[in-house]
């Protein structure tokens, strides 16, 4: 390897250091690639690789619909009617509250994709249940966090889109490569959190024994109505139907997602002039917090690519199909859990590495995939990600005590993917 590649090496485990220490992420993957652009004497593939992003009119439709709709969810309290409709049926379960609330948090992460927007919404609600059935606070804590993991299934999840345009498929196709192998992921989630939670001895804490963050709580609605509660479910039936047994209503993200947010205004029937801000706003913040990983990771690509360091590990990668296999899967995990972050390694790994799997004997939208589904393990067992940081908090728990619960389903959920998926 050359000098320049071994500098830029240098820059990478500079760029995981930075970004284990929680600085600002879109700064960190621009400033890593800026840097290794100049290094290689091509500055202008910086600016190049900024504008191209940028641009991406497959992207910026899908992300930007869907978090507009997410904004007027939480502006109508939609949401809270779900959580708080979903929750009602499943107390005095005992021990089994654990896996029952990992499964409604998966649910209501497919059609809320944020996962620290899902932790606080869902953990306010089952967090106190739990307690109150006497399950400790890192148990109560873990399940939730362990149900984080749905988002991956959501056609609003940036993720889908990204990989979908990358293979040059739709996402609900996309998504539909991938739903087995996510459901493999689910289940061993759901058994796995479960296990833990009998190993640790979650079940048999006094009713005190959990004091719960009133502040850091989502006050949910005490009569949740099932019609506010369908809404955020509506464009995910739409894009379901219309890709399997009513294909006239097949419709892209976006168009369904205005569908939804539609229908929203008109059942809550709330201030029009207000909830258009609050719709534009979220699209405004979907550009801005998820394309803006996205671009910035670009750059951060765009700079390992001409250092040579791409196509270094293109070239080691095509000696072994294994290697490839769990260069894919824990290589985005192990910087999930050491970041918090499950986009920026996601991001990086599939714009650098994932356009080039043919030649390492894999295809794209597996890769793909993998690469998706191992960061958000990988997030879902980081003591320091955003979502662990919410429920933790409403616990009032230590992060890492919640994090050792959840670190074993997702290091085995990891691995049965590399071993199915590609």
């Amino acid at each position: 390897m050359t000098l320049l590649g071994w500098i830029g090496i240098l820059v990478v485990i500079l760029t995981v250091v930075a970004l284990a220490k929680r600085w600002e992420t879109r700064l960190v993957l621009f400033t890593s690639g800026a840097v290794l652009c100049c290094l290689s004497m091509e500055p202008l593939t910086t600016l190049n690789a900024f504008a191209k992003s940028m641009t991406n009119s497959g992207l910026i439709t899908a992300i930007c619909t869907s978090m507009g709709f997410a904004s007027v969810l939480t502006y109508t309290k939609c949401d809270q009617h779900l959580v708080a409709l979903l929750s009602k049926p499943i107390r005095g379960l005992g021990i089994f509250l654990i896996p029952v609330c990992t499964a409604v948090t998966i649910m209501v992460n497919v059609v809320i994709p944020s996962a620290s927007g899902v932790a606080a919404a869902v953990g306010s609600t089952l967090i106190p249940v739990m307690l109150r059935a006497g399950i400790s606070p890192a148990g109560a804590a873990a399940s939730v966090m362990m149900g984080t993991i749905g988002g991956v299934l959501s056609p609003g999840s940036a993720h889908n889109p990204y990989v979908a345009k990358m293979a040059n498929m739709d996402v609900m196709d996309f998504i539909a490569l991938h739903f087995p192998y996510s459901m493999i992921m689910f289940a061993i989630a759901v058994v796995g959190i479960l296990i833990v939670a009998m190993l640790f001895r979650d079940k048999g804490a006094s009713e005190n024994t959990g004091v719960i963050d009133e502040s850091k709580r989502v006050q949910l609605v005490e009569n949740p109505n099932f019609i506010y509660a369908f809404i955020p479910v509506f464009p995910v039936l739409i894009l379901f139907l219309g890709n399997t047994i009513i294909p006239s209503i097949k419709m892209g993200v976006a168009q369904a997602m205005l569908v939804g947010t539609i229908l929203c205004l008109l059942v809550t029937r709330t201030n029009p002039q207000e909830f258009s801000k609050q719709f534009f706003s979220g699209m405004g913040k979907g550009y801005g917090e998820i394309l803006g990983i996205i671009i910035a990771a670009g750059v951060f690509a765009a700079g390992l690519t001409a250092t040579g360091l791409v196509q270094s590990f293109v070239d080691l990668l095509k000696e072994s199909n294994d290697i490839a296999r769990w260069g894919g899967s824990f290589g985005p995990w192990c910087l999930g859990v050491i970041t918090g972050s499950g986009d920026a390694s996601t991001f990086a790994f599939n714009e650098a590495v994932t356009p080039h799997a043919q030649h390492f004997g894999m295809e794209v939208p597996n890769l793909g995939a993998l690469a998706f589904l191992a960061g958000v393990l990988g997030r879902t067992a980081s003591p320091i990600s955003g979502a662990m940081v919410v429920v933790s908090g409403i616990a009032m728990v230590n992060p890492l005590e919640v994090s050792k619960r959840t670190f074993v389903p997702s290091l085995i959920a990891l691995i049965a993917l590399a071993l199915t998926i590609v």
